[in-house]
């Protein structure tokens, strides 16, 4: 789905969703933690955006983590999908490398038979 067709949800939806006050959203937001749309100075906050909150919420309700300590785990989980992503492209490289030159190796096998 392209980005333009990707549900956006106001403020007041996504609070009531995480049972939090607005002003705890404008907080994350002021602090970095989160980072909406601006459409007319109305915040509206993607699918990501959700997923960011849900984890944000859970690690300072559920787990007792302060915001700090949010941020330092937020930053820390997107260097390791970075990290994750740099070595998926780098197994993929390799493996397009690897059969590259087992087809050329095969190639070369069945050239010394003629």
């Amino acid at each position: 789905m392209d980005d333009k067709k990707r549900p956006l949800f106001m403020i007041g939806v996504v609070c009531e969703m995480f049972s939090i006050h607005p002003q705890t959203l404008r907080l994350y937001e002021r602090e970095g933690l989160i980072h909406p749309q601006r459409v007319s100075g109305a915040r509206l906050y993607s699918q990501e955006d959700l997923e960011q909150i849900r984890m944000i919420v859970n690690l300072t309700k559920e787990l007792g983590v302060n915001r700090a300590g949010v941020d330092i785990i937020l930053r820390m989980r997107r260097r390791y999908e970075a990290l994750q992503n740099e070595m998926e492209e780098m197994m993929d490289y390799l493996e397009s490398d690897v059969r590259s030159e087992f087809k050329k190796r095969i190639k070369e096998v069945f050239e010394d038979e003629e």
